[in-house]
């Protein structure tokens, strides 16, 4: 039931994500203010998301490559899941990893498109 849970927050919290960033590319070039849009991220936290979000994508390629995974959390920091002894666990890390990826890239994205409006 927690897994369910857990999973089912994920979700939810990927399509308020997907709606924020949805509502920020329907605003027009200007605001209300007659400002220029701001996208998700500025520059320097465009670059640090793209960083993160590079880093994490090579986590995730070699957590598939070698069949195990650290743990991402404080709980269990220093403790290594392999697929073979610990499946559960194994996908639920690959999984969080793959989700902020996708999270990250998908505000890179929308910062993209803000910024390079004709």
């Amino acid at each position: 039931m927690r897994d369910f849970l857990y999973y089912s927050l994920m979700l939810l919290l990927g399509f308020a994500w997907y709606r924020v960033g949805q509502k920020q590319l329907r605003k027009g070039p200007r605001d209300e203010n007659d400002e220029l849009t701001k996208g998700l991220v500025g520059p320097i936290g465009f670059l640090m998301a793209g960083a993160v979000a590079c880093y994490l994508f090579f986590r995730v390629l070699r957590a598939l490559v070698q069949g195990e995974v650290p743990c991402v959390g404080k709980a269990c920091s220093g403790q290594l899941y392999t697929l073979a002894a610990n499946p559960g666990e194994f996908w639920a890390n690959v999984l969080f990893m793959v989700w902020l990826v996708l999270a990250l890239g998908y505000a890179l994205y929308v910062t993209l498109r803000i910024w390079f409006r004709v």
